[in-house]
């Protein structure tokens, strides 16, 4: 049950952008420009980061959603997906997606848990300033998204059919609010 009023045909984050539209457009413009905007990360790999975090969070709203958008912009590889959120040790990635998701875990738990070591493993890895930039920016801001999300108890479906269908439509439209 939230715990203010919210439109009970906007789950999670949708409905909380309705109740406060300012921030709401200013949070989506903020998701638009991490998951859409140039980087040299795809979007599928941002994607990815963020159901990562989200996973790690505990917040089953965003590790759906974004997992089932990280899924559709990789091909529909929903294996990959579930592969990263339950075992991120086994799961089919590259070095590079491993040691960038293995940042992103480090910043979900604290910014102050991010090492000299864990900067030096991703430039190993091949990364450079702007892919660890834009890595540590997505795991930041998924950890206050998730915090919003689970903090105000939003709407949570239960059926895993929901979140696809809510990836199909980020993966195809992105974050901004289109006009009714």
């Amino acid at each position: 049950m939230p715990h203010i009023a919210l439109p009970m045909d906007h789950p999670g984050i949708r409905g909380l952008l309705t109740v406060k539209p300012a921030s709401g457009l200013a949070l989506s413009e903020l998701a638009e420009q991490l998951l859409r905007g140039d980087s040299p990360l795809s979007v599928g790999e941002r994607e990815l980061i963020a159901a990562y975090v989200s996973a790690l969070n505990r917040t089953r709203y965003c590790a759906g959603a974004h997992g089932a958008t990280a899924a559709h912009r990789l091909d529909g590889d929903f294996a990959l997906v579930e592969a990263v959120q339950t075992d991120l040790a086994t799961a089919p990635v590259t070095d590079l997606q491993r040691a960038l998701l293995e940042l992103a875990g480090k910043v979900a738990e604290s910014g102050l848990s991010v090492t000299p070591e864990d900067i030096a493993a991703v430039r190993a890895a091949g990364a450079d300033d702007e892919t660890i930039h834009d890595t540590v920016l997505i795991a930041s801001a998924f950890c206050m998204y998730n915090r919003y999300v689970d903090g105000l108890a939003a709407i949570t479906p239960d059926d895993p059919a929901v979140y696809r269908m809510i990836g199909a439509n980020l993966a195809a439209n992105g974050y901004l609010p289109r006009p009714e």
